[in-house]
């Protein structure tokens, strides 16, 4: 048997929270393989259900996130699991927007949820790392986590959760080079990609000549001969006579 544990805050003002991602997978795994209806059990949601031919217990906390491994840890025990078996999803300030990575064991990376679990179910735990990427400042790092994906995230968040559920038995099996490069290939480039794309595609200037009108160089005045044939033919041309 094993256990996925998606983290996050309960009460549906934190569920489109970017902390609330693991409960987004959690959810998209339920559906996409038919478990059971959601459950209140070990201070959590649980659902149960099939994949890959494995007994899985998907798992919501709902004592908040900073004492999320009280919940994970009271399931583990009840049935007599390892910390192996155990998956964690999880939003990750270090990796960048719709990155994933799997990682065994390790620190806890300043996520109060995961130092819960650290204390509450051991450290050999799979942890599935989702990317929200980080606001640039650490002083902005509480809002971001509990502010909402913007409408665009849509564009690799909505992949990128389909892509966990699509391929979850990858997860159950522990082949988690083919689960990541699923999630790598379900996702599209970042915005800053697709912008030096669009820069790469757009039709260049024609060569030794620049896009951008340039401005004329002011005229000189031109010097007219005062003496000689020259002078006398330009007098009789525009000048007066005498």
């Amino acid at each position: 048997m094993h256990i996925i544990a998606g983290l996050g805050n309960p009460g549906s003002k934190y569920a489109r929270n970017r902390h609330n991602v693991g409960f987004m997978a959690a959810d998209a795994i339920a559906r996409r393989h038919s478990f059971s209806p959601w459950a209140k059990k070990f201070r959590a949601e649980i659902a149960e259900g099939m994949i890959g031919g494995k007994k899985v217990l998907l798992l919501k906390p709902q004592t908040f996130m900073n004492a999320s491994g009280e919940s994970v840890g009271e399931a583990m025990r009840f049935y007599k699991l390892a910390p192996s078996d155990i998956v964690v999803l999880y939003d990750e300030l270090d990796l960048a927007p719709g990155k994933l990575r799997i990682k065994t064991g390790g620190g806890a990376g300043g996520h109060n949820g995961i130092r819960s679990l650290d204390s509450h179910v051991g450290k050999d735990y799979r942890r599935v790392r989702i990317g929200i990427g980080h606001p640039g400042d650490k002083a902005l790092v509480h809002n971001w986590v509990l502010g909402d994906f913007a409408k665009i995230d849509s564009i690799w968040l909505d992949p990128l959760i389909d892509a966990i559920a699509d391929h979850a038995e990858m997860l159950v099996k522990g082949d988690d080079n083919s689960f990541m490069n699923k999630a790598a290939l379900a996702v599209p480039g970042d915005a800053k990609s697709r912008r030096e794309t669009s820069d790469a595609e757009a039709p260049s200037p024609p060569k030794g000549k620049s896009h951008i009108r340039q401005a004329r160089p002011p005229q000189q005045p031109v010097k007219l001969p005062e003496t000689g044939p020259m002078a006398a033919m330009l007098k009789r041309l525009f000048g007066k006579g005498d």
